[in-house]
């Protein structure tokens, strides 16, 4: 008697995975049902059973998007007492991650449709808050802090801009030399702080 395995039923977040990958990989007209249904070896009939529409489905990739790329980052960095310290890995963990995954641009670029937007609006928002909130735990001024966090967000959207859109571009060849990038950034956002251990801590 033979016995055929039934394949696993999938789930909404298979298909949010799914569709945040395509997203990521080549943007927001990659989110097609047919196709994902096809790649994950499906049919259209169990999309339904989870979502609506596409854009219920679009919605899900973001927000899905929204805590891998924000969110857990920030939670991860909590068990860290010190905010240099805590600034320092945000750097490196950004530093390390341009040019490896084209999901933040492609996403970014998409950013004037009407369900990308406001998802981009408050990931961009929540990630500046944070910068500020360690600048002025680190001794800076509430606008010192301001213009800092901007700052450092500004320069990684533009590394990873052009690390993802014109690699080799730029003179980061290793991981080596990013590194000695985003140290030199961190001694630059840090000048003018009122800790004489700062320049050991870099």
């Amino acid at each position: 008697m033979f016995v055929t395995s039934k394949r696993p039923r999938l789930t909404a977040h298979d298909w949010a995975e799914a569709a945040l990958e395509a997203l990521g990989a080549a943007g927001l007209t990659a989110v097609a049902i047919e196709p994902l249904a096809v790649h994950l070896g499906t049919t259209k009939g169990s999309f339904y059973a989870h979502y609506a529409n596409r854009e219920a489905l679009v919605s899900a990739a973001l927000t899905l998007w929204e805590q891998r790329s924000t969110e857990a980052p920030i939670y991860a960095l909590e068990a860290e007492s010190d905010p240099v310290a805590r600034l320092r890995t945000l750097l490196k963990q950004a530093g390390r991650r341009t040019g490896q995954d084209p999901s933040e641009i492609n996403i970014l670029a998409s950013a004037g449709h009407e369900l990308v937007a406001p998802v981009v609006r408050r990931v961009m928002q929540r990630r500046i808050q944070y910068l500020i909130s360690l600048f002025e735990q680190i001794g800076f001024t509430r606008t010192e802090s301001v213009h800092r966090a901007t700052l450092a967000h500004t320069a990684y959207i533009g590394l990873i801009e052009m690390t993802t859109r014109l690699p080799g571009a730029l003179p980061l060849e290793n991981t080596r030399a990013t590194d000695e990038y985003v140290k030199s950034v961190l001694a630059l956002l840090l000048y003018g702080a009122d800790r004489c251990d700062l320049q050991e801590e870099i």
